[in-house]
């Protein structure tokens, strides 16, 4: 592994400036290695993080990935982390015009990590350093602890993916403070609301109120304005002294949860486990964005290599050429899922919708489809739009907003079904539905949904915990639970309970008919290493 020569970042530099032009955003500072195809499989195991703590997981996956290099032979074109500063690696032999178009892609992607708000809380650091100390504090603890330490990060990463990653969005992206007292917060935002729930017209007049005191008064403004509310509202004092009193309620994770919660952890002699599952958390908040915005993400890099790199005059005679590699990376397929080319053909049907004004009410008014197509009220705002899509949206509000039934219809999209032919005895696919609501659907199931567990406090006692799982229509996974209740009760030093939803057992549905499904309760206990499951 090597930095690139100063022939191929002459040529990064320069699709730098053309990049900046067109109006993406991004730190100047940028690291740039060669390496073979072989060293860019290691970097894919590791989360593409060379410095990544080490872990047998990461290992097996390096195995599999060599061993499917040594069947099918392949040539990956990049891979870029989003560290302060962005590092990307290329393949050793890439020919310039190609490192044109990857380059374009590699700066799409660092424009994204560094200006989407799903990763704002990995913009103050940079995480190949985190990582490199992570990874010294867990190889150090296993020389003096063993294999415990992996078994601390196996039973940890078990419960990674329910981290608490929009608590800490929420935290960075909170408004910033005001002069407003916390008395004067508490008494528009709870006690009229929620105590006295006054209508609309009501709330607006105490706010006049108590605007017309702060012009009378200037600084005392305030305090006239709750003189007259303790005659009013003479009560109103009593609440809010009791409302300081209690706790807020952050909600934390369950890994922040054990940390804080648990007696077998916070003894002495165990105070080290704490630091590995802070290692295994951090690791997975970091990761988090770009589980969420993969569609995106992809999307705006496809998009953008390929309108700059069509005007960039350095790949003269080799517009074929990138056709050919360009349609191997953004080609829809009519079966499953290609990310980089459902996000850029999205982005590429907004800005076009956009620039004709087709999401004003009077275009959605239309019903005749001629007059639709037509359409065209010449607004030209198209890209500053998509600009503000990839600030602030994630792959489930993009498909959400945005797959409606004119993309699924102009992009001849469809949900594939699948049956049993009896009398080829094969499987045979279908056209199943061309319905919008229908192919958001099939991307919904397609798209990362962690489970959403929380810790029932009031269900737990000392040295017990209750788990709720809120069910959305997706069972967990019960091969697992097992496992992963194994390990939480390890962690936590005591027996677990899990409350989630499964499939009742209903008679079999007649041939032609759809089966039915029942949902019913089940508690799941976890005590000295034993599971028990029962109906509620």
């Amino acid at each position: 592994m090597e930095l690139i020569d100063q022939h191929a970042k002459k040529i990064m530099e320069g699709c730098k400036e053309r990049a900046l032009a067109a109006g993406l955003k991004f730190q100047n500072e940028s690291l740039e290695y060669i390496v073979t195809n072989r060293d860019l499989l290691e970097l894919t195991p590791k989360y593409m993080i060379p410095t990544l703590y080490d872990y047998w997981v990461h290992d097996v996956e390096l195995l599999k990935e060599k061993g499917r290099y040594e069947l099918y032979p392949s040539n990956p074109y990049e891979t870029v982390i989003n560290t302060r500063p962005a590092i990307s690696f290329y393949n050793d032999n890439n020919p310039d015009w190609l490192n044109v178009m990857i380059f374009y892609h590699v700066l799409a992607h660092i424009d994204f990590f560094q200006n989407n708000l799903f990763f704002r809380h990995t913009w103050d650091y940079d995480f190949t350093g985190q990582a490199l100390s992570d990874k010294r504090l867990i190889a150090k603890l296993r020389s003096e602890k063993g294999r415990w330490v992996d078994y601390v990060i196996e039973f940890t990463r078990g419960i990674d993916n329910i981290v608490g990653f929009y608590n800490e969005l929420s935290a960075l992206n909170a408004p910033p403070k005001t002069d407003i007292s916390k008395k004067l917060d508490y008494y528009f935002d709870v006690f009229l609301q929620q105590n006295k729930r006054l209508n609309i017209s009501e709330y607006i007049n105490e706010i006049n109120r108590y605007n017309d005191c702060v012009k009378q008064y200037g600084a005392k403004g305030e305090k006239h304005f709750f003189s007259e509310i303790s005659g009013k509202h003479p009560e109103f004092d009593a609440i809010f002294e009791k409302s300081l009193d209690k706790k807020i309620n952050t909600r934390p994770d369950l890994i922040q949860y054990l940390i804080e919660h648990s007696e077998f952890l916070n003894k002495e002699e165990n105070k080290w486990m704490i630091s590995v599952m802070e290692v295994v958390r951090n690791t997975s908040i970091f990761f988090q964005p770009q589980i969420r915005t993969k569609i995106m993400n992809e999307g705006w890099a496809s998009y953008w290599h390929e309108i700059l790199f069509l005007q960039d005059d350095r790949i003269n005679g080799h517009e074929v050429d990138f056709a050919r590699v360009n349609a191997k990376v953004t080609s829809m397929p009519r079966v499953g899922l290609n990310p980089y080319a459902l996000g850029m053909r999205l982005f590429y049907f907004i800005k076009d919708m956009v620039d004709k004004g087709k999401y004003s009410v009077e275009y959605k008014k239309l019903l005749d489809q001629g007059k639709r197509d037509k359409y065209d009220s010449g607004n030209g705002n198209g890209r500053d739009f998509i600009f503000k899509i990839r600030e602030n949206f994630s792959d489930f509000m993009f498909i959400n907003t945005f797959v409606d039934q004119d993309f699924v219809t102009s992009n001849d999209l469809f949900v594939a079904g699948r049956r049993i032919n009896k009398k080829k005895m094969v499987w045979e696919y279908y056209v199943k539905s061309r319905q919008a609501e229908d192919y958001r659907e099939m991307l919904f199931s397609k798209l990362y949904h962690p489970p959403r567990i929380e810790i029932d406090e009031e269900k737990s006692k000392r040295n017990f915990l209750y788990l709720v799982h809120h069910f959305e229509g997706k069972p967990l996974v019960k091969e697992y639970i097992s496992n992963t209740m194994l390990g939480i009760e390890y962690l936590k030093g005591g027996p677990v309970k899990l409350e989630t939803s499964e499939v009742s057992v209903t008679a079999p549905p007649k041939e032609g008919e759809e089966p039915e499904i029942k949902w019913e309760r089940i508690l799941y206990t976890m005590e000295k290493r034993k599971l028990t499951r029962r109906k509620l």
